[in-house]
């Protein structure tokens, strides 16, 4: 049995197809098959059902390729380990990023840390926090940007900055003349929000604590996408709330439609959080500077700067 054997078991898992597997291991079909099977007759074994299209992973085979996943990334936490002795920063780092903070946060620092870390190669994929936290318990993800806190105990968080929420109140809508906005203002029912799935919905429900009852007899709905609120707002739906970063990619009409929250405004973390037994501590504090000296340096929200907190916050 070989690493790279497990290697190929967890792409043609991943693929559900031995071609496409092959393409994405940089290898020939007929050599990957046959060291699939290999170890499938060394285990003694099945570990794909090829009968069946797409193919399936037998329920043996199930067990495999978790304890292949588990092998694979304790292996290349062997290059880890001479990487933090040595003090490099540079390699592959996988980054789990929920929704939410990815279209504003991304195009804010991505480039000063290409720039500034040539050899480190970031691969970031949006998803919710439920998967990475997934991913990042089982090794596929090295970190993950997130609204925190989150109470893992497995779970290590840097906070990097506070990010207020605003209210986007269009034209003819009862709070449309307030000028500071308050919790016990809002009606749950009248606030158009994200779909099930997303942290950003459960703090809306936190700021608003109140229970949701479906009122909207016309028509519901079930969006990913702020732009999609905003449009609908727009048309007199209901209002909604923004992530403080968002508002400020709103066109210049709409942002005249942005109310602000008394003070203490009502806020989410953002933080940078990573398993325990993360190895990869140089990227880890290279992304986490590089992401709080952006904020630190280019966001002022009602003339008092966002910035990143000096405290860090270690549950383990």
């Amino acid at each position: 049995m070989t690493i790279t054997q497990y290697q190929y078991v967890l792409a043609v898992a991943k693929y559900k197809n031995f071609t496409t597997a092959a393409e994405h291991s940089f290898v020939t079909q007929p050599t990957l098959s046959m060291q699939v099977q290999k170890l499938e007759e060394e285990l003694g074994v099945t570990i794909f059902d090829r009968s069946k299209k797409p193919l399936q992973v037998t329920e043996i085979g199930e067990q495999i390729v978790k304890q292949a996943q588990v092998i694979v990334n304790e292996a290349g936490r062997m290059n880890d380990i001479v990487a933090q002795q040595k003090g490099y920063i540079g390699g592959e780092f996988r980054v789990g990023i929920i929704p939410t903070v990815s279209p504003t946060l991304l195009p804010m620092f991505l480039t000063n840390f290409i720039n500034k870390y040539p050899k480190v190669c970031l691969k970031i994929e949006e998803q919710t926090t439920e998967n990475i936290l997934k991913k990042i318990e089982d090794g596929s993800y090295d970190a993950g940007i997130l609204a925190t806190p989150l109470h893992n105990p497995s779970i290590v968080e840097r906070p990097l900055y506070y990010e207020p929420f605003v209210a986007y109140i269009p034209q003819n809508h009862r709070l449309q003349n307030s000028k500071t906005i308050y919790s016990e203002d809002l009606d749950i029912n009248d606030i158009l929000m994200l779909e099930d799935g997303h942290c950003f919905k459960d703090s809306v429900l936190n700021i608003c604590n109140q229970d949701v009852i479906d009122s909207k007899e016309h028509f519901q709905l079930k969006s990913g996408s702020f732009e999609t609120l905003v449009r609908l707002a727009n048309e007199g739906l209901g209002m909604t709330l923004l992530p403080y970063l968002h508002s400020l990619e709103l066109k210049e009409e709409e942002k005249k439609r942005i109310h602000y929250f008394a003070e203490p405004y009502p806020a989410r973390e953002i933080s940078l959080v990573y398993h325990k037994n993360e190895l990869k501590m140089q990227i880890i504090k290279a992304l986490h500077d590089t992401i709080a000296g952006v904020i630190r340096g280019a966001i002022v929200f009602q003339n008092v700067k966002i910035i990143s907190p000096t405290r860090e916050r270690h549950r383990i």
